[in-house]
């Protein structure tokens, strides 16, 4: 039996060696499982199976696992089209729909991963949902400046009505209370995590409205940017597309 990292190396390696080919430009996702995806490149680059790349890394701990790998770094101020990234999530649903940002770097993972042809999503099969909402907080990032302010203007949105706003605290990458000091994500903002009680109905609406509120900077609804997704399971591994 598989454990739960080794099923996350399998699809990590899989969506590089699928996706990726010489001279590409890649996204290079945070987390866990996108972890195996960058490690991957490094290796292939090093065994020159894999020239010519140039990745753009999604966040502060991507870019220095990819340094320490010896991949060639650049950013969306110098390559704004990607051919691929590569990337984790924290709940996927039938429509492809996507929950990121568990490791607080939702900003930059939507920034990169818009900007590419191609977004492979690779997660293991606990990550598929019937739907969004009530297995995995929505992370929304926000204005240090009266944040107190957004949070309840974003819980008084009609499509949050069922959610509770937890400001997240101590470290930005994960959504645990670890620490007193509120959470600092890479762009110097806060995160707030929506708990829900029932499922998020339209998450494409939903993810509208929380883009209007000012003061959100962004939110962790990735809605129609997904190209396949990867799944790895005790049966092995599928492939879902749109």
């Amino acid at each position: 039996m598989a454990t739960q990292d080794e099923l996350k190396k399998q699809v990590g390696y899989k969506a590089v060696d699928d996706y990726v080919k010489s001279g590409m430009v890649v996204g290079l996702g945070t987390g866990s499982t996108a972890y195996f995806a960058v490690e991957r490149v490094g290796q292939l680059l090093k065994s020159g199976e894999l020239t010519d790349i140039v990745a753009i890394p999604t966040s502060v701990r991507t870019k220095e696992q990819a340094e320490s790998l010896d991949i060639p770094l650049v950013t969306l101020d110098t390559h704004s089209k990607l051919d691929v990234a590569i990337d984790g999530a924290d709940e996927v649903d039938p429509g492809l729909n996507l929950v990121k940002g568990g490791g607080g770097a939702l900003l930059r993972e939507k920034m990169v991963e818009i900007a590419a042809d191609k977004f492979i999503v690779i997660v293991d099969e606990s990550k598929i949902v019937d739907g969004l909402g009530p297995g995995f907080p929505l992370p929304v990032e926000i204005t240090p400046f009266c944040h107190e302010h957004t949070m309840r203007s974003v819980g008084e949105l009609p499509t949050c009505a069922a959610a509770k706003p937890v400001l997240r605290m101590g470290s930005s990458s994960n959504n645990e209370v670890d620490g007193d000091e509120i959470a600092v994500t890479d762009n110097g903002n806060y995160i707030v995590d929506l708990h829900f009680s029932e499922l998020i109905a339209d998450p494409a609406k939903m993810a509208e409205e929380l883009k209007n509120v000012c003061g959100v900077v962004d939110h962790g609804l990735f809605c129609g940017m997904t190209t396949a997704v990867i799944i790895a399971g005790k049966d092995g591994i599928t492939v879902k597309e749109p």
